[in-house]
């Protein structure tokens, strides 16, 4: 059975699931990526974008979720905070530990901007070897 989808509702759906999958919800934004662009594959340049701000925009909830937790629980600034500090985030797109570092980055206090930088790179390279992979770029 073949299932057909516009752009537009495939792009949407790419963006919702990248964001969800982001979140401490589990999920599967690369299949979603792989869907859309097999029914639409000239649309990989908007697909990889709103992947990668959707997947960076479910990382920052979390981010901001744990700055919700109280900062005196707050260790003053972890070994790994203290080594890598934002960088670290290029690492959020991982399975398991993703969500735990975006968390960790927003209890630790680091600054939102290098850590949204620094977690939107990460993902982007990742959606970009997942459509490398297709043999689309």
């Amino acid at each position: 059975m073949d299932f057909a989808f516009t752009a537009e509702a495939g792009l949407a759906g790419l963006f919702l699931a990248s964001f969800l999958s982001a979140t401490l919800l589990p999920g599967g934004s690369e299949v979603v990526l792989v869907a859309v662009l097999h029914q639409h594959p000239d649309q990989v340049t908007v697909a990889l974008v709103l992947a990668t701000l959707g997947n960076t925009a479910g990382g920052m909830t979390t981010y901001y979720m744990g700055r919700l937790l109280p900062q005196h629980l707050a260790p003053q600034k972890s070994a790994l905070a203290r080594r890598h500090g934002a960088p670290i985030l290029i690492l959020a797109w991982a399975p398991i530990i993703g969500d735990a570092l975006c968390a960790a980055a927003g209890w630790l206090r680091l600054p939102p901007l290098p850590c949204a930088a620094w977690m939107a790179t990460g993902k982007a390279a990742r959606y970009a070897l997942v459509v490398a992979g297709m043999g689309m770029v």
